[in-house]
C-alpha cells in the first residue's frame, strides 16, 4: 500500500534537472561573459573620452557580466520547463505534493542578498574613486581628484545656448569649450535664468544647471577629439537647439588659444564690461554678460541679447 510519501520519493527517483539545467546555462554564461568583456566592452557607450567616462563603461560592462547568467539562467529555466514539463495530451495524473524546500529557499535568499549588497558596495566605491563619476555634486564636493591645480571652467546656462568663463584667465568668457588633454577640469555648473542641465555626453560629464547654484563636476580628458555639448533639462521653447560642440585639444593648443583670447578680449574692453568673476550671478548682470557673446561671436539677439535670433519673440 502507497504511503503519502511514495509520490515525492518517486519524483527524488527521476531526472536530475537541476544538474541538466546547470549543464546547459554554465558554457552558455562563459560564452555571454567572455562575448560581451572582449567584443562589447571596448564599443560600450559613451567611450573613453574622459576618465568619467571610461569609469561609466566600465560599470557598464561589469554590470552586463553580472546580469548575463541571471538572464541566461530565466530563459534556459523557461525554454526547458516547455519542453520536459509541459502538458501531454492524456496525461491527466497531478504533480507530486511537494511543499517547501528549505535548501532553495536557502539559497534564493543567500544569493539575491549577495547580489544586492555587492552591487551596493560596487556603486559605491565608484562614486568615490572617480570623484562623482562625472555629476555635479554642489558646491561643496564630497569628493575631488587627488590634482594640483585643476583647470576651472565655468559653465553658464541660459535660454538658450551655453557659454563658458575661465577664471584662470582673466575671467574670459567664450561659446566656444576647449579643454586640455590630460589636465584635470573643474566645472563649475550655473544658470542665468530657468533650470538647464550640462550635458556632455563623451564626457561623461552630467551636471544640473540651476540659477544661484554652484553646481560642481570633475573629469580628465584623456582622448583628443571633438564632443557634443546638450542640454538635458526642458527649458522652454529652444530647449532642442541649446547644444554645441567642445574640443579636447593638446596642453599647448590650449594654451595657445586661452592666452589669445584673453588678450583679444582685454584690448577690446570685453573683459572690463564683464562683471567679476563669480561661481554665481545676479540676473541684473544677464545682459552684461550676454552682450559680451555678441561682440565675441557677432551673434544678435533680443532686448536681453541672449536669445538666439531665430526665436520669434522675446520670452
Amino acid at each position: 500500500m502507497a504511503t503519502p510519501e511514495a509520490p515525492a520519493a518517486s519524483a527524488q527517483s527521476g531526472p536530475n534537472h537541476g544538474m541538466r539545467i546547470f549543464l546547459i546555462w554554465l558554457p552558455l554564461t562563459v560564452i555571454a561573459d567572455l562575448l560581451i568583456w572582449f567584443a562589447l566592452y571596448p564599443h560600450l557607450p559613451p567611450g573613453r573620452m574622459s576618465s568619467s567616462a571610461q569609469h561609466q563603461q566600465f560599470d557598464i560592462a561589469f554590470m552586463a557580466l553580472l546580469c548575463a547568467p541571471v538572464l541566461l539562467f530565466v530563459w534556459i529555466y523557461a525554454a526547458y520547463a516547455l519542453v520536459n514539463w509541459r502538458h501531454r495530451e492524456g496525461d491527466e495524473e497531478d504533480g507530486p505534493p511537494i511543499f517547501g524546500n528549505a535548501r532553495i529557499q536557502a539559497t534564493w535568499i543567500s544569493v539575491t542578498a549577495v547580489i544586492v549588497l555587492g552591487l551596493f558596495v560596487f556603486g559605491t566605491f565608484e562614486l568615490i574613486v572617480p570623484a562623482g563619476a562625472g555629476a555635479g555634486e554642489g558646491p561643496a564636493p564630497i569628493w575631488k581628484p587627488n590634482a594640483a591645480n585643476p583647470l576651472q571652467v565655468q559653465v553658464i546656462g541660459q535660454q538658450w545656448a551655453f557659454t563658458y568663463r575661465y577664471p584662470q584667465f582673466g575671467g574670459m568668457e567664450s561659446s566656444q569649450l576647449l579643454l586640455p588633454d590630460q589636465r584635470w577640469v573643474e566645472f563649475h555648473v550655473t544658470s542665468l535664468d530657468v533650470i538647464h542641465s550640462f550635458w556632455a555626453y563623451k564626457l561623461g560629464v552630467k551636471a544640473d544647471a540651476n540659477p544661484g547654484v554652484d553646481n560642481i563636476a570633475y573629469t580628465k580628458p584623456q582622448e583628443l577629439g571633438i564632443f557634443r555639448v546638450q542640454c538635458n533639462e526642458l527649458c522652454g521653447l529652444w530647449h532642442g537647439a541649446m547644444y554645441n560642440y567642445g574640443q579636447v585639444v593638446t596642453p599647448a593648443a590650449f594654451q595657445a588659444w586661452a592666452s589669445a583670447l584673453q588678450f583679444k578680449q582685454a584690448n577690446n574692453g570685453i573683459l572690463a564690461a564683464l562683471p567679476p568673476y563669480r561661481t554665481t550671478y545676479d540676473p541684473t548682470v544677464v545682459p552684461q554678460l550676454a552682450s559680451s557673446i555678441v561682440k565675441i561671436d557677432g551673434i544678435t539677439g533680443a532686448a536681453g541679447y541672449y536669445y538666439p535670433p531665430q526665436d520669434p519673440v522675446t520670452p
